[in-house]
């Protein structure tokens, strides 16, 4: 009798088409580890839709914003690997003159969408303010062209912003740190529950494996993140990568976990988040 063959097991990846998330999973991408009975497909979105899927739950795992954690709880877990974090820098507001804040209440900025931290940290910060929602990468354009008078800026825009003759208004990973002492957390990777503990164990060895391999190998594995860089040379994508993908990507740590913690206390009691959230990590 033959040995009965076992199906791989297929585990759907979410994540941005940013250098930072595309160095993180380059050796995933790549066939770079041995990875058992377990395939990965990947689907690159923007991260509010990448939000949007998982409150759906359609990804078995998800780059999400830490702000859509806290609607996901009830299918997912936040994955011990795979964080963002803003280390006293983060999502700004740049506009095309030097602004103040309290000018920023009486107009309307540009967000690059409700479920992203950046804009929950904008609401700790201003509390209500007027937005309207525009794709990520188009917000610096909007902002150049005066179609509105100030934008919330993430990934890459934080290094390029002045290119386009824009001013920093605020940046929200300084004034975190200074209001909390603690880092700003963006971004994280999330495990859907229902694949069972062995399986959610395996996902996060393998993409903290895939995550220290980028780093062992950091060359090739920029050389492929910059295939996701928009307007950006090697040294600022190099730059670029090294601020979200770090220590603290392998692991948030005691005091990472405790920055989530906190910004999600911060934000159910200024009422952005409906209940208090219960953070749960994968062992």
């Amino acid at each position: 009798m033959s040995a009965t063959t076992v199906e791989p097991r297929l585990i759907t990846v979410g994540h941005s088409p940013d250098p930072d998330d595309a160095f993180m999973f380059y050796a995933l991408a790549k066939d770079k580890l041995d990875t058992g009975n377990l395939r990965f497909r990947h689907e690159l979105q923007d991260i509010e839709t990448l939000n949007r899927r998982a409150l759906k739950g359609e990804l078995e795992v998800s780059a999400v914003s830490i702000h859509a954690y806290a609607h996901l709880l009830d299918q997912y877990a936040l994955l011990p690997t795979g964080c963002s974090m803003g280390d006293n820098y983060g999502p700004m507001v740049v506009a095309n003159d030097k602004y103040d804040l309290e000018h920023l209440k009486k107009t309307t900025i540009a967000v690059p969408g409700t479920m992203t931290t950046a804009f929950l940290s904008l609401k700790l910060l201003l509390g209500e303010f007027d937005y309207e929602v525009v794709p990520f990468d188009q917000i610096l354009q909007a902002v150049e062209d005066r179609k509105f008078d100030a934008g919330l800026i993430i990934h890459e825009g934080q290094l390029t912003f002045q290119n386009q003759g824009l001013h920093l208004i605020v940046d929200l990973g300084v004034w975190w740190q200074q209001k909390t002492g603690l880092p700003l957390p963006l971004g994280g990777n999330v495990v859907r529950k229902d694949l069972g503990d062995a399986t959610i164990r395996e996902v996060s060895r393998l993409i903290r494996a895939s995550i220290q391999y980028s780093l062992d190998h950091r060359q090739p594995a920029l050389e492929y993140a910059l295939n996701y860089a928009r307007d950006m040379d090697v040294s600022l994508a190099d730059k670029f990568v090294g601020m979200y993908v770090n220590n603290w990507t392998l692991d948030y740590g005691e005091r990472g976990r405790a920055a989530v913690r906190k910004l999600l206390e911060e934000a159910h009691k200024a009422g952005i988040i409906p209940a208090p959230v219960a953070v749960e990590f994968v062992d």
